[in-house]
Formats: C-alpha cells, sequence, structure tokens
C-alpha cells in the first residue's frame, strides 16, 4: 500500500500526538503510525511545567488536564538536619502532575477532534528521502507498505528505528546509577500541591501526592536491588520524613537512564523531536515538556512551510534552537542528580549552601524559572534585546492559525496594523493596551511563545520588515515611500 501525506509522525506518545494535534491545527494532513498496537500504560513522566502545558493549551485542552491532575504551588525541600523550607511557585510557574497516560488520552482526543487518528501496529523499517519527499517503508497488520510523505517527524523514543534508518549518532553516556519508582499508597494524608524533596545523609528521595491518592516516590538505589514493599518502606525511613509508612505498593521498578542527544536533529526532510532526539537524567520532570517544546518549536514553521506562508529556510532553525534547549536541559538534569546524590560529607556541604542559596531568593529567582523552561533563550537575529527570549505572560495572546502575534500599544496600532496587512499569512496583530513602556513598542511573538523582536523607533520597525520578509522569502524591505509613512508613525508616537 503506498499513500502520500504532507507529514508522517512516527510515533504516538506524547510528543508524536502533541506534532500530529498541533499540524492538524494548522491545517496540515498528517499520518501518525506507531508500533505498538495499543497505547501504553504504566507509570511514567507525569509533571507538565507551564512550557509543556502551553501545547495542551493550544489544542484547547488545558482545562480538562487541570480538572484531572495535581497543580503544584510549591516544592519542599528537608536538609539533612530535619531543617525544611517551602519554595513557593508563582502562577507562571507552577507544573500540573497528570500521568503520561491521561496526557496521551487527551492529546489523542484532541486529535481525533481535528480529524486525525493513529494508526497502531505499523513499524518503520526503512526511510528513503530525495529532495521531493520521504519514503517510510513498514510492517503492520496488511503486511509491508511503504508511506510517503513531505516531510517526516521521528517522535520514535530513545531507541528510535528512524533515528537508527538515518544513521543518526546518539552521543552521550549512560547515568552510572539505576532508580527506583514505586507508587502506591500512605498510611497517614500527604499534603497536596506540594512535591517533596528529602535530602539525608543516606541519600535523597523525592515523593509527590497524586490527585488519586496515590504516591509517586524516586529514589537512587544500587543496581539489583529487591523490588519489594520492604525494601520500599526501609528506603522512605531512611531517606524520608519521619513516620512515613507504606499502605500499599502498587508499582516498584528499577530503571536507568542516559544523557544523550543525536548528532543531528534535521536530515533533510526528517526531524528528530522528544527522546528520540535527547534524553537525560529523570529529575525536575523535564523530558516530556522539553519534548513538548521540541513539538512547539516544529510545528508552526512546518505549517507554514507546507502552506507556502514561510520559506523552506525557517526549517534549519529547528536544530539550532532546541539543540541549544537541549543542551542546557542535560546540563542541568546533570547537575541536579549530582547534587540529590552526594555522599554524606559533602550533602552537610550542600545542605548548608542550598540554605544560603534559598535565604537570598536565589533559587526561586534562577532554579524555578530553569524547571519551568523560562530561561530557556534562543539567539535570534530580530532587533530589540529581548530577541529570544519567552513572552510575558500578557503578550501570549497566540492565533490559532500558526501566525506570528505583533503585539503593540495603542500608539504604536496603526504602523502593526500596515503590517499585517502587507503579510497577511504571516503576521497577525495584537493590541494590548495599558502596557506601560510597550505603550509605544512592540513584540513579535512566535507561536511558540518566544519574542522574535522588540523596539520601539523607527529602525527597529524596518527590522521587523526585513525581517518577515526574509520568514516569507521574498526579501523585501520598506521602500523609501514605506520609510516616509514609518517615520511619520514613530514620530506621532513621541509627540
Amino acid at each position: 500500500m503506498t499513500a502520500r501525506t504532507a507529514v508522517l509522525v512516527v510515533g504516538a506518545g506524547p510528543v508524536g500526538l502533541a506534532a500530529a494535534a498541533e499540524l492538524r491545527r494548522f491545517g496540515v494532513s498528517v499520518r501518525v503510525v506507531d508500533a505498538a498496537t495499543d497505547p501504553a500504560t504504566g507509570p511514567r513522566a507525569m509533571q507538565l511545567w507551564p512550557s509543556g502545558l502551553a501545547v495542551l493549551d493550544d489544542l484547547d485542552m488545558l482545562r480538562e488536564a487541570g480538572r484531572l491532575g495535581q497543580p503544584i504551588r510549591a516544592m519542599r525541600f528537608r536538609l539533612t538536619g530535619r531543617r525544611r523550607f517551602d519554595l513557593s511557585l508563582g502562577t507562571a510557574d507552577q507544573p500540573l502532575l497528570l500521568p503520561q497516560h491521561q496526557t496521551e488520552e487527551l492529546l489523542e482526543r484532541a486529535l481525533r477532534g481535528l480529524g486525525g487518528r493513529v494508526e497502531r501496529g505499523i513499524r518503520v523499517t526503512g526511510v528513503e528521502q530525495d529532495a521531493t519527499g520521504v519514503r517510510a517503508h513498514t510492517d503492520g497488520p496488511d503486511g509491508l507498505g511503504v508511506i510517503e510523505a513531505d516531510w517526516l517527524i521521528a517522535a520514535d523514543g530513545v531507541r528510535s528505528t528512524v533515528r537508527a534508518a538515518l544513521a543518526v549518532e546518539f552521543l552521550g553516556e549512560q547515568v552510572p546509577m539505576a532508580l527506583l519508582l514505586a507508587e502506591g499508597t500512605l498510611t497517614e494524608d500527604i499534603e497536596h500541591g506540594v512535591v517533596h524533596y528529602s535530602m539525608s545523609d543516606k541519600g535523597s528521595l523525592v515523593f509527590a501526592p497524586m490527585r488519586d491518592g496515590k504516591v509517586r516516590i524516586y529514589t537512587a538505589v544500587p543496581a539489583g536491588t529487591p523490588l519489594t514493599e520492604e525494601t520500599v518502606q526501609r528506603l522512605l525511613d531512611e531517606r524520608g520524613p519521619s513516620g512515613m509508612r507504606l499502605a500499599r505498593l502498587d508499582v516498584a521498578r528499577e530503571f536507568t537512564s542516559a544523557e544523550r542527544i543525536a548528532s543531528r536533529l534535521r536530515v533533510g526532510r526528517c526531524f528528530l523531536a522528544g527522546d528520540a532526539a535527547h534524553t537525560h537524567a529523570p529529575l525536575g520532570g523535564q523530558g516530556l515538556n522539553l519534548g513538548l517544546q521540541d513539538v512547539r518549536n516544529l510545528a508552526w514553521k512546518l505549517a507554514g512551510v507546507v502552506s507556502g506562508a514561510l520559506h523552506p529556510d525557517v526549517l534549519n532553525t529547528y536544530e539550532q534552537e532546541r539543540r541549544q534547549a537541549a543542551e542546557q536541559t542535560v546540563r542541568a538534569t546533570h547537575t541536579m542528580l549530582r547534587v540529590f546524590t552526594l555522599p554524606p560529607l559533602a550533602a552537610k556541604v550542600r545542605d548548608l549552601v542550598w540554605q544560603g542559596l534559598e535565604s537570598a531568593g536565589v533559587l526561586r529567582r534562577w532554579f524555578v524559572p530553569l524547571l519551568a523552561g523560562r530561561r530557556v533563550r534562543y539567539a535570534l537575529p530580530g532587533p530589540g534585546r529581548q530577541a529570544g527570549a519567552r513572552a510575558p505572560q500578557w503578550a501570549m495572546a497566540h492565533s490559532v492559525d500558526g501566525r506570528l502575534v505583533l503585539v503593540t500599544g495603542g500608539a504604536a496600532a496603526d504602523w502593526a496594523r500596515s503590517l499585517a496587512a502587507r503579510w497577511p499569512r504571516l503576521v497577525a496583530h495584537h493590541t494590548a493596551a495599558g502596557r506601560g513602556r510597550h505603550q509605544r513598542g512592540f513584540l513579535l511573538v512566535r507561536p511558540d511563545g518566544h519574542i522574535s523582536a522588540s523596539g520601539a523607533g523607527a529602525a527597529s520597525r524596518e527590522a521587523v520588515a526585513r525581517l518577515l520578509g526574509a520568514l516569507d522569502g521574498t526579501g523585501r524591505v520598506l521602500g523609501d515611500a514605506e520609510k516616509a509613512d514609518d517615520q511619520g508613525i514613530h514620530d506621532a508616537d513621541h509627540r
């Protein structure tokens, strides 16, 4: 069987489902295949930070996710000697505890609502491509087949068959320790809305109460540790708060992880996303969020190229931007893992340092935004000091059709409207009146929530016109008459 689609997504985990749903939201034809015959089950990732929740918001699933999940308002640290402090999370940084199978159910529901579906039991065995498209060789219930597509997104996990077929190296190394994941119920109530980090001289333990009454527990263990109720209780006694008693153990499994990034995130018409592109130590709930950010970065660009609104060169930025984010995340989780697994003497020094950082407010200003994804900043060519940063919450009025949004105060509205009229397929205008210094200026916000350009004067406005011309390939800049008109608007802004 041979079929043609604009984009083939390989893998129906959360990253693949999100990629397919986002593309369908932008009107792109998509096929999604997955080697498994049924959706995955069992405890996996569950912490969605705002950067990941933004995808659910794009797909109108955020309200339902909030109903099912457990919002987290604070991180509670218990240090050696039982000193305790809470690291409060503002509304812009609050994560949601939502088991991965529920995240996948929401994403698949969104995909179906947008006219897509998952084709299960279809394994991609090989990939060929040329300047016009991709041919994916498959093995499924109907036998061998070929799927033809203009583009391919590999979201098929750490053991990606597509990555192997493309001969892309997965560079890095294994994390030299095993982790225990346990899930069950306790005899006493644990405060909800808090992720607990217990850091004793016997080792560190992380636990989080979920909405259904269960508690998820993580801790480092020697390889081959017996996965029994007795083992989990012993670890709670040694590393957890005093008096934690296990009432029932539902899941206990040992797993290992690696710190790896693919040598290439794009090969011709094929892109790697999620765990197929990068993997790291599972601390702070970063993996799933990093993959969902991959999706948000790629989907609007790929949709724009498919529709003809964007020049294909824009796709080159995916590798540059997402590699930077992946490297930052791998470094951060590597550091966190070392911090949480120090030997007793070093752990005492760590606790003194953390107390000082907490007292000085450094953890709130630096550590929390890092976990929340707000410290990812791209090196973008647009004007303004804010270019590449994440847009502030008030400027996040995104368009449903994948266009950039030019956010202005009232004083710059006429200029912005004229620009939106000149590039109607590329940019929309949104007025955010009463925003102080932004009243006379502008922010050009990409569909993935990053600022493409900012400024207030004529020079920065001309640069925006050049940027839009580069994005759609026309390369046109403001002519003399247009410059005069723009200068007139600029002068009027400052009268």
